[in-house]
């Protein structure tokens, strides 16, 4: 999930649940709107991800993984403070039963019930 700076989701996609989610990582930031900076947890440590990044004109604030070769690199960690935003995001949404407890055994169906409770979101959020 993408979320904006306000922490409001922007851009999904959906992936099996045994697939790690670098696998798709780079079609994931190459479809998602641009922004400044991609800030992702170390699940997302790839020196292919970081460049498919930076073709984009964006800023990876990614962290190295402990067995990473590029350990003593530093990351900006004020901007790693906003990656909260996604997991608030994911906290959000998890409040609908439906998207909680996957009811839906369908994909498109269970992509539908993400879209309607982003649409949700950005209402509340809006009307505030």
């Amino acid at each position: 999930m993408a979320v904006d700076s306000y922490g409001l989701p922007v851009h999904f996609e959906l992936s099996g649940g045994q697939v790690n989610d670098i696998v798709h990582a780079e079609s994931f930031v190459s479809q998602s709107p641009l922004s400044d900076f991609v800030i992702a947890d170390k699940g997302y440590d790839s020196q292919r991800l970081r460049s498919v990044i930076e073709e984009q004109k964006s800023v990876p604030v990614i962290p190295y993984r402990k067995n990473s070769r590029k350990l003593d690199q530093k990351i900006d960690k004020c901007l790693y403070r906003y990656r909260h935003l996604v997991e608030n995001a994911f906290a959000r949404i998890k409040h609908f039963r439906a998207i909680a407890t996957k009811y839906d055994k369908l994909e498109r169906n269970y992509a539908s019930m993400l879209a309607l409770a982003f649409i949700i979101v950005w209402l509340s959020m809006w009307a505030e």
